[in-house]
């Protein structure tokens, strides 16, 4: 009887066994056991902090997980980003990154509080955002070749807005330059609003503006959108041709990255990657997503990383080519 009782619990516990090892890797310590904190490198009700805090929704819907979403604002994304690189690497701290703190910060400023390739691991890229090329709506440019074509014929006259330096709008703006072959004069402000005020007013001739940030007047009839800088047309603008349809592999996209200390446990980043990958396929994300001018990514753990390494890479030269230096 003893026999059979000793085989019988054997049996089982291999049953269990079993079962447990078919299941996800889950982090070590049953991560996470308490609230999460979810840095966001800019102010609240930015897009940024829009996408941050979507996700956490959705996530939460799923797993009951605790997130509180922090914003660290200031430094082009870097005070954020260095408090993400300093926290404890236990799975506790996560943040959002993006295309500026993490590929051309490192090299627009001489001094970096954090190393944007060894002081943070990427658990995934969660959504990618391209720019729009806008002209004031009784502007004489009718597309991009006008713009190009004007830009080429007066070196270094024609205007182009910047929601400050270093931003994504400017750097697009640099690289097409150099593919197209002009000089253009670059007019920084202190964000996209005023840089959207003095196009409309005639300041400036163009800007590489943020879809939400020009939707509604190009909806409105004040301004005129030339291209967008995905590698696709933007579902919101059907009709406006990518940079790319003239110049073959241009793009450039604002992604956002979610980011834990070096040093974090592999299992909870893997554990992270999986709970993203399923709130990105939600129709609800997508929509949402989708309605900002945003696309969906998504993907392992390593090709965050590789990623994040390309643009890195990529961003980097644009900056030293342009010789681009921070106000």
């Amino acid at each position: 009887m003893r026999s059979l009782t000793r085989r019988a619990l054997c049996a089982c516990t291999a049953t269990l066994t079993a079962s447990l090892m078919a299941l996800p890797v889950l982090a070590q310590g049953g991560w996470p056991d308490k609230p999460i904190r979810f840095i966001v490198p800019y102010t609240p009700g930015g897009a940024t902090d829009a996408v941050t805090r979507l996700l956490a929704q959705k996530i939460s819907d799923d797993t009951k997980w605790v997130f509180i979403v922090d914003n660290r604002a200031g430094g082009n994304g870097n005070i954020g980003m260095d408090a993400v690189a300093k926290a404890k690497p236990d799975g506790y701290t996560i943040g959002m990154g993006q295309t500026a703190n993490l590929a051309i910060n490192p090299t627009l400023f001489p001094k970096m509080p954090y190393d944007a390739l060894k002081d943070v691991t990427a658990a995934s890229i969660v959504a990618s955002q391209p720019v729009v090329m806008v002209v004031r709506q009784d502007a004489p440019f009718r597309t991009l070749a006008d713009v190009v074509a004007a830009a080429k014929a007066r070196p270094g006259e024609v205007k182009q807005a910047l929601a400050g330096t270093g931003t994504l709008g400017h750097m697009a703006g640099e690289v097409l330059a150099k593919r197209a072959g002009f000089k253009v004069l670059n007019v920084p402000y202190k964000g996209a609003a005023p840089a959207l005020t003095d196009l409309l007013g005639g300041q400036t001739d163009y800007m590489f503006a943020t879809p939400q940030g020009a939707l509604q007047m190009v909806k409105g009839g004040k301004l005129r959108a030339l291209a967008v800088t995905s590698a696709k047309r933007l579902p919101m603008l059907p009709d406006v041709p990518t940079v790319a349809e003239t110049y073959k592999g241009f793009e450039a996209v604002d992604w956002k990255a979610i980011v834990a200390p070096a040093g974090t446990p592999p299992e909870v980043v893997k554990t992270l990657n999986a709970a993203v990958d399923k709130a990105l396929a939600k129709p609800g994300t997508i929509s949402q997503l989708l309605a900002e001018g945003s696309a969906p990514v998504g993907g392992s753990v390593e090709k965050a990383n590789q990623y994040i390494k390309a643009e890195h890479t990529r961003w980097g030269a644009a900056v030293r080519d342009a010789g681009v230096r921070p106000e």
